[in-house]
């Protein structure tokens, strides 16, 4: 019968979740880390990872297209798009895979499912749509003397601009395209937004990024933002500041 009472529970095995864990046990607390999806949370899976392996695509490429820049020669430039999305879920599914040898190799156990917090140091854990990974306890009721709660980021859903996974996406869905799309609009200028941007720009699409507010990649100083603004757009990108989108039509 799996155990089921541990020192400290951590729910979500992304940066924040997959850290304390390890740092938990390597202590010698008895650990254990609740996950439904996916290793590594959002950064390793669908931000900060996958979308730097997107644009090092777009950059060889566009240095391809500039080979003579160099004192080199390319002819018949082209790319495939499934092929480059492949090569970013690739990079994506080694860190995945890195991630659970931590756990395994710090002794921290893998509960696979759905937390749902019952009473203190109580919670209960149903089925995850997505397969568990070799060796993970499944549902249950588990205890904990200290539970820590890192469940980490979700797509922001705006008003009138509910995605359909077709004309209006997330990140989730910028990341692995079935094709390339004529145009583009970005909602907001932060790191995601700009990293969207400027992979499909270089990529082929039409861009246009709108920010609510007076400067792009707003939590950055204003002298990066303003040099940025000009590097953007020299590279193509429509960029619109201070407007407030209305509506979808």
């Amino acid at each position: 019968m799996a155990d089921t009472s541990f020192d400290v529970i951590i729910i979500g095995a992304g940066p924040g979740g997959y850290v304390t864990a390890i740092r938990a046990a390597q202590l010698g607390l008895k650990t254990a880390v609740v996950e439904k999806a996916y290793f590594g949370g959002i950064c390793n899976n669908w931000g900060c990872i996958p979308t730097k392996a997107l644009l090092r695509s777009a950059e060889v490429y566009h240095l391809m297209q500039h080979a003579k820049d160099y004192g080199l020669a390319a002819e018949k430039i082209s790319f495939d798009l499934q092929a480059v999305v492949k090569r970013s879920r690739g990079v994506v599914k080694r860190l995945n895979d890195g991630v659970g040898y931590l756990f395994n190799k710090n002794k921290v156990t893998v509960i696979w499912g759905e937390a749902t917090l019952d009473a203190p140091g109580k919670l209960t854990v149903k089925k995850s749509a997505v397969e568990a990974p070799k060796g993970a306890l499944g549902e249950g009721t588990y205890q904990a003397k200290h539970i820590i709660v890192a469940t980490g980021a979700r797509p922001r859903v705006l008003p009138g601009l509910e995605p359909d996974k077709k004309l209006v996406w997330t990140y989730f869905e910028a990341m692995v395209p079935d094709k390339m799309p004529g145009s583009l609009l970005v909602v907001g200028s932060g790191a995601i937004g700009i990293e969207f941007a400027s992979f499909f720009r270089t990529m082929g699409a039409e861009v246009t990024v709108v920010e609510v507010l007076p400067q792009i990649l707003p939590v950055e100083d204003a002298e990066i933002s303003k040099f940025a603004h000009k590097a953007f757009e020299k590279q193509g990108i429509r960029i619109l500041t201070n407007p407030t989108v209305t509506k979808l039509e």
